[in-house]
């Protein structure tokens, strides 16, 4: 719910540090937009995408509606309250709509749909306002009076203890969005910065570890982590360095140590960001840093590379003789995680690449006018996959829309669907009439150039 509008996060936070009293332009007038944006655009953005990823628009409609209830029932911004609502009202509304499948008289499928839609939402609103509003603001207040408490009693940095070896079993997402995300927006609202946001997203503790591999590491791990540390570091994709941990579980202790020396400083000179930094980029660092504590931001990110480094480093230097092999570890994290990652397909050995399978139904070059490159959530491996193959289309001189989506927006004018393998059968149920091609690596799979010679070839 909250990656497909990672983008108006970074609106609201643009405009925040440009436009408020204390930002680089302050405008009354454009700061006006603040407000509203954060109490209302937002959350009742998370709550359609919640309702829609359940039943649809239909079912993002009546979440809408319903989170109205919940943001006017509560004072704070009410991201906790839009995640619940949104899902519950489109199921709500699957149910009706199967319940009453094939029973409405013909010529009143209208009326009964407008009608449902609003009176489920209208009553929806009512339990939100009276209901999970009030429940959801003493929550998160809770929430943030235990976060303050943390706070004033500096033990803030030791939150990862539990954040960092979280991150490497795949709950990053669960925790910086879930949690950290909407308690640092309402710290922001109120104090301009928080530094919730730099607890999980913080690049300098995988950084640290990459690098060490690049220096004491051997074999695949040690010529693969100079290009996995830029894509972690200025990419934002710290999924990649997951596997890298997975080899030596020992490094926990190196991301543990890296991320809480990174904490201590940013407390320490009282850093945070005005928004959520997704991805966790250093770009993004500094585009949400206001510009006085960029020097001290910089420091942070630093002095957390530089300790988990030193211990990254010696632990490879003291364990070399029983390092794991960097695609058995790659394998290992999939499976802590449930399903296979586009993001670190990569890394794992290239005779995998021989599993990789497309459709028998292959459409002419001269039938295909858009490619779609797919995965979960239509952002990281995606995009990196749509630009590589957009590159190669161009070079090619093929009049082909080349882009990337979420699997579940497919849109219907897509010829040709690219996906990882693991979800492959997601997207074919999505759009069975589409031709679609498994890769098992989004970042270079060799079925790139196959399809461009094949496409070229049809056209000529």
């Amino acid at each position: 719910m909250i990656m497909p509008n990672i983008g108006a996060f970074i609106a609201w936070g643009i405009i925040t540090a440009l436009f408020i009293s204390d930002g680089f332009f302050p405008n009354e007038n454009l700061a006006s937009l603040v407000g509203p944006m954060i109490n209302y655009l937002l959350p009742l953005l998370i709550a359609y995408t919640g309702g829609k990823m359940v039943h649809d628009t239909r079912g993002g409609v009546v979440g809408a509606i319903a989170t109205m209830g919940v943001i006017v029932g509560a004072e704070d911004p009410m991201f906790l309250g839009a995640m619940i609502m949104g899902p519950l009202s489109g199921w709500i509304m699957k149910k009706f709509d199967d319940a009453v499948d094939g029973k409405i008289r013909q010529g009143f499928e209208m009326l009964v749909n407008n009608f449902s839609a609003g009176i489920f939402g209208g009553a929806l609103a009512v339990l939100g306002l009276y209901a999970v509003g009030p429940v959801m603001a003493g929550f998160s207040s809770v929430l943030a009076a235990g976060v303050e408490a943390i706070m004033n009693a500096g033990l803030l940095p030791l939150a990862s203890i539990l954040i960092e070896p979280a991150k490497v079993l795949f709950l990053n997402n669960a925790i910086n969005h879930g949690i950290l995300t909407p308690l640092g927006l309402q710290e922001s609202n109120e104090t301009g910065t928080s530094v919730l946001f730099m607890l999980e997203s913080n690049p300098g503790p995988g950084l640290g570890v990459l690098l060490a591999y690049t220096v004491f590491g051997r074999g695949a791990s040690r010529s693969s982590a100079p290009g996995a540390a830029l894509i972690q570091f200025v990419g934002g994709i710290h999924e990649i360095y997951f596997p890298y941990i997975l080899m030596k579980p020992q490094l926990l202790l190196a991301v543990i140590a890296g991320g809480m020396s990174g904490v201590f400083t940013f407390v320490l000179f009282d850093v945070g960001l005005r928004a959520a930094a997704s991805p966790g980029s250093i770009i993004a660092y500094f585009a949400m840093t206001p510009p006085n504590k960029y020097v001290f931001m910089v420091l942070g990110v630093l002095v957390a590379a530089a300790v988990s480094f030193i211990i990254s480093s010696i632990i490879l230097k003291a364990g070399r003789s029983d390092e794991e092999d960097l695609g058995t570890a790659a394998s290992k994290m999939e499976e802590m995680k449930g399903k296979e990652s586009s993001v670190t397909s990569g890394l794992k050995e290239e005779g995998a690449e021989n599993q990789e399978s497309s459709e028998p139904e292959e459409l002419s070059g001269k039938d295909i006018n858009k490619v779609i490159f797919a995965c979960d959530a239509g952002m990281g491996s995606s995009a990196m996959g749509a630009s590589v193959m957009k590159d190669k289309v161009k070079k090619a001189g093929l009049d082909m829309e080349v882009t990337n989506s979420a699997i579940n927006q497919i849109p219907d004018d897509a010829d040709v669907i690219i996906t990882h393998k693991d979800l492959t059968d997601r997207a074919k149920q999505k759009r069975p009439d589409a031709e679609h091609v498994s890769v098992d690596n989004f970042l270079g799979s060799p079925k790139y150039d196959e399809l461009v010679e094949r496409w070229k070839s049809d056209q000529e």
